[in-house]
C-alpha cells in the first residue's frame, strides 16, 4: 500500500507541476488544487500506520493502534487551508480577467515592468 501511495503522490505532484507552469489562469488554479490533493495525499501515505506498536527496552507491546490522530488533524487543516487558498486564487483570478479581459498571463499588459 505505502508503494501505491508513493506513485499516486508522485504523479499527482508531476500533473500539478506541470498545470502550475501553463500559461492559462484557471489551469494554473488547478495545478494548484491538485498539489494541494497530493500533499494532503502525502499526509495521509505519513500517517498510515499498521497496528503494530513493537516493545521497547525488554518492555512488552501494549497493543494496537490504528492510526496516529495527530497526522489526521494535519489532514483536516491542510484540507481547510487548502480550501481557503483555493477561493482566493480563484477570486484573484476572476478580478484579473474582468479587468484585463484575459486569463492568459501572457497577454497581461500592466504586470510587466
Amino acid at each position: 500500500m505505502n508503494v501505491l501511495f508513493a506513485i499516486a503522490t508522485g504523479i499527482m505532484f508531476g500533473m500539478g507541476v506541470f498545470q502550475l507552469l501553463r500559461r492559462d489562469l484557471i489551469k494554473a488554479a488547478m495545478g494548484f488544487y491538485i498539489l494541494f490533493t497530493a500533499i494532503n495525499l502525502l499526509f495521509l501515505a505519513v500517517g498510515a500506520y499498521d497496528g503494530v506498536i513493537p516493545a521497547y527496552a525488554g518492555l512488552p507491546a501494549q497493543g494496537r493502534q490504528t492510526s496516529d490522530p495527530l497526522v489526521q488533524a494535519l489532514i483536516l487543516t491542510a484540507i481547510v487551508i487548502s480550501f481557503g487558498s483555493y477561493a482566493l486564487l480563484l477570486g484573484l483570478i476572476a478580478v484579473s480577467s474582468r479587468r484585463f479581459k484575459t486569463v492568459d498571463s501572457d497577454e497581461v499588459d500592466h504586470l510587466k515592468g
